[in-house]
């Protein structure tokens, strides 16, 4: 009698990789011909900055798409936030999270101001009342809360918070256009918020931002403080920036408005198939939106457990990044990690440690297909796998 035995099965093909970078960044570009003509206006009037037609109607259809009184258009969010810090004439310090990109807190020191860092919630990733309550202290003159991954903090427990404490209320919005909290869309919370049209934003204007606020008072202060340009509304006396957006950016944001609800939906599909293609993969969690909410999914966050995938966060970063999924870890290392607020002791904020070594952001927007997404999640599937978990480590 022959000795047969079953062959062992052979091992797992690794998914092939990409031959061009597959970026985290969105880019979500307008139709050609509709930039040229939007282009083709602004050559005609030979108007190019200084609050032209174009950044008169942004400012209004801003205002409309956030539900507020008024929008003001500044070149960058970064310079937003700057400038609504100075114009609220605050002294003293401002509660503010780590967990954010450093121009959150570095804004904060160009008004002048000193950055008290704050723990966050571990399930939404943002500041919440109960976390800042005890960080308020005499000397606290604002927080400044940060929506992030297109859902936010919850806003109606700040304001409660910071109204009966006499502070202000600023909201770092750079992610949350078109995103809502029960309901109501942000851009009316608080004294302000602060959203950006960089580049890589869903709302892409190459580059920008604005402030929203109810406050007409405020809001009159902001269009004086971002200009050098004199306008009707000039208010005297007050320290200025050439902070201004210019008529080309405030055409891209135009272009790129009259497209975002079929951005947003683009967005949630791509979502909701990254899921899909990695869902039951041990180790790998979604993070989840708050439900009944409209989010703009502008970014897909998951994080790695290393002792159900087997593998670090940055080792499925380097297996990624070696199939040219350029992958990408946030907000690591924590601004409070990073000069120069490192430099005078170390704020203790476990919860954000243990997310900047264990989030990823994964590529989406426009230029992202279908295939790119079902082989990015075959890759991370791979990674689950014994071979994969070897190959990660080679």
């Amino acid at each position: 009698m022959s000795d047969e035995r079953t062959p062992p099965s052979p091992a797992p093909r690794p998914p092939e990789g990409f031959e061009t970078p597959l970026h985290v960044g969105q880019l979500n570009l307008p139709a050609a011909e509709a930039f040229r003509e939007a282009f083709d206006g602004i050559f005609d009037r030979r108007f190019f900055a200084n609050h032209g037609p174009l950044e008169q109607r942004l400012d209004r259809e801003l205002a409309s798409l956030f539900g507020v009184r008024n929008a003001v258009s500044v070149v960058n969010a970064t310079a937003a936030l700057m400038l609504v810090l100075r114009a609220l004439d605050l002294d003293g310090e401002v509660i503010v999270p780590s967990f954010t990109f450093p121009a959150t807190v570095q804004a904060v020191v160009w008004a002048g101001l000193r950055p008290v860092f704050c723990d966050i919630d571990p399930q939404t990733q943002t500041l919440t009342a109960a976390r800042v309550a005890p960080k308020i202290g005499p000397a606290t003159a604002a927080v400044l809360g940060v929506h992030i991954w297109g859902r936010g903090c919850d806003p109606l427990e700040l304001e409660a918070l910071t109204a009966s404490r006499g502070v202000k209320l600023v909201f770092d919005a750079a992610h949350a256009v078109g995103a809502t909290f029960r309901g109501r869309r942000f851009g009316g919370f608080g004294n302000a918020e602060v959203f950006s049209f960089h580049a890589t934003k869903i709302l892409n204007g190459a580059e920008g931002g604005c402030i929203t606020t109810d406050d007409d008072d405020l809001a009159a202060r902001l269009r004086t403080m971002r200009s050098f340009h004199d306008t009707d509304e000039r208010v005297p006396g007050l320290l200025r920036l050439n902070a201004k957006i210019s008529e080309a950016q405030a055409a891209m944001t135009l272009l790129g408005l009259r497209s975002l609800d079929s951005l947003i939906e683009q967005n949630r599909h791509r979502y909701e198939l990254y899921r899909s293609g990695i869902d039951g993969t041990p180790g790998i969690h979604f993070l989840d939106y708050a439900a009944g909410e409209t989010s703009n999914h502008q970014f897909i966050v998951l994080s790695v457990s290393p002792a159900e995938l087997g593998l670090s966060r940055d080792e499925l970063l380097d297996l990624l990044q070696a199939k040219n999924v350029l992958a990408r870890r946030y907000f690591f290392p924590g601004v409070h990690r990073t000069p120069p607020f490192c430099d005078e002791g170390m704020a203790e904020l476990p919860i954000t440690d243990h997310l900047c070594q264990t989030l990823v952001q994964l590529p989406s927007g426009q230029a992202v297909t279908d295939a790119d997404v079902k082989r990015v999640c075959a890759i991370i599937r791979w990674a689950a796998t014994p071979e994969g978990r070897m190959a990660a480590r080679a």
